[in-house]
């Protein structure tokens, strides 16, 4: 319990920390690049994204074979899963290797229309190391499973924290030097090695964790492979989904409309983060009660507790963002980048809802019940495109951001909430009428921030201050107040007693 409040607290340190050095370093990044450079950058790395599917949906399925060879066969057994996914997962790094390349060797056939001949000149340059970094990350994967199977999250987040710190630091004088987007690659590149090496080293001193080769089982990897082919159509479905904007763009409307869209999605993974931050720490443990046995109604109410939080937080970020958004982009982008607004704002909106329950997803593959859902994605993932391209013609990188948007309101909003209901055995009836018992406290801060943005125009930095801190005070009182039940009030009063400082006990003598 102690890894899973630290973990999750340090996953809301790091999301904040994140957002404070974006709010510092980005600004100064764009202007360095220009839109042309950081629309390649945003296109290449969407593109080559892609090759994260050569997984198969494989990485998903370790921590629930970990758990059952873990009961069954102990150490031993735990060792030979280790053994399989590492062999397998070498293989797959091999053939990332080989399928990038080719895509490598390829990429003025791919983006000629639109890309100028420098801009495929450096799109080559990124691809090749984007290719290396996804290829070697593979194996190293196994080792982070293993590590969230033992569910040590405070040295996961740790990890992730000092990457968080280290990535400007070392970004911004390899721009200043005038490395361009290949800057932004490479800090990837070392700070991935640098974490998985990290990963490596906690995994074999301090877990003692044992790989053994040699104990291949082929009727195992069916059963791995049957049971992570819907994981992985649900995977391509995330890639058509959120990579396949950015490489329309591309194609249909060059670099500069790219760029404008990689802020909005900047910002909106800004916002996903606050929703997985939390929930990544309760994998172990439904997967737990589940293999024990555990009734669904425990589980419905362990997916509404995390849900409420998740909730309130998303929904102060939202409102927040629909009332300054604007001006803040212009501040920190740039006025250029002022198309990012309506983008980030159209993708926070429509999958609010599938981020405070993503939960269920876990509950689905822990049940080995997430089929469907991959069924209902291959449909979305298709209308999106099928909508997204005259969208994109048209109405540019908004117009494929509602193609996303349309989506996700049917998919996540109307068939999973169903279908968790119905078929998975969660209690949606309850789940909502606790999530929008939250609603009505919500209503007056919303109000007087719609009425300050009428009365006084924000602008800048300081604007933006302005109004964001006396909001989130009165938002936040009035959840308090009107809307938190007594364990969320609890968690709330020992957050800030965390941060506040604690007074020293005991008299003088």
């Amino acid at each position: 319990m102690n890894q899973k409040k630290a973990g999750a607290l340090l996953s809301y340190a790091q999301t904040a920390l994140s957002t404070v050095l974006s709010l510092l370093y980005t600004p100064i990044m764009l202007r360095l690049l220009g839109q042309s450079e950081y629309g390649t950058y945003t296109l290449v790395s969407g593109f080559i994204s892609n090759l994260s599917l050569l997984s198969f949906g494989l990485g998903s399925a370790y921590v629930r074979f970990y758990a059952r060879a873990e009961a069954q066969d102990g150490e031993e057994g735990v060792a030979r899963i280790n053994g399989m996914f590492m062999t397998i997962f070498l293989f797959l790094g091999a053939l990332s290797l080989l399928v990038g390349f080719a895509l490598v060797a390829n990429v003025q056939n791919i983006f000629s229309a639109k890309l100028t001949a420098k801009e495929i000149d450096t799109a080559r340059i990124l691809m090749a190391l984007l290719v290396v970094n996804i290829a070697v990350s593979f194996p190293c994967s196994v080792f982070t499973s293993y590590i969230t199977a033992n569910e040590r999250f405070l040295f996961q987040r740790v990890v992730t924290l000092v990457r968080t710190v280290l990535n400007p630091i070392l970004m911004l004088p390899m721009l200043l030097m005038g490395f361009g987007s290949v800057a932004l690659v490479l800090v990837t590149i070392i700070l991935t090695a640098v974490g998985d090496a990290c990963n490596v080293w906690y995994c074999v001193r301090r877990l003692r964790m044992r790989i053994a080769f040699g104990h291949f089982s082929f009727p195992l990897l069916r059963e791995m492979g049957s049971f992570s082919f819907f994981i992985f159509l649900n995977t391509i479905v995330n890639q058509i989904n959120w990579s396949v904007d950015t490489t329309l763009l591309g194609i249909l409307r060059g670099t500069v409309e790219t760029s404008i869209y990689g802020v909005g999605m900047q910002i909106y993974n800004y916002y996903m983060a606050l929703s997985t931050s939390i929930s990544g720490v309760f994998i172990p443990q439904i997967n737990r009660l589940v293999a024990t046995g555990r009734s669904d109604r425990e589980l419905t109410a362990l997916f509404t507790r995390v849900g409420r939080v998740q909730f309130m937080l998303l929904m102060l970020v939202l409102t927040g963002f629909a009332f300054v958004g604007r001006p803040f982009i212009d501040a920190w982008g740039g006025g250029q980048y002022g198309g990012a607004y309506r983008i980030a704002l159209l993708l926070m909106a429509t999958t609010t809802v599938p981020l405070i329950q993503n939960m269920g997803i876990e509950i689905q593959r822990a049940k080995n019940m997430h089929q469907f859902r991959s069924k209902v994605y291959i449909a979305m993932a298709l209308a999106n495109v099928l909508v997204s391209i005259p969208l994109g013609m048209r109405y540019g990188g908004f117009g494929c951001a509602l193609g996303t948007a349309a989506s996700m309101i049917l998919g996540n909003g109307l068939v999973m909430n169903l279908y968790y209901h119905r078929r998975i055995g969660l209690d949606m009836r309850y789940f909502w009428r606790e999530i929008l018992r939250i609603v009505p406290a919500m209503l007056p801060p919303a109000l007087l921030g719609l009425l300050a943005v009428r009365l006084h125009s924000f602008s800048g930095y300081a604007g933006v201050l302005l109004f964001a801190a006396p909001y989130a005070l009165c938002f936040t009182a009035s959840l308090y107040a009107f809307a938190m039940n007594e364990e969320e009030r609890q968690l709330a009063r020992g957050m800030v007693g965390r941060l506040l400082p604690r007074r020293a006990s005991g008299g003088t003598k």
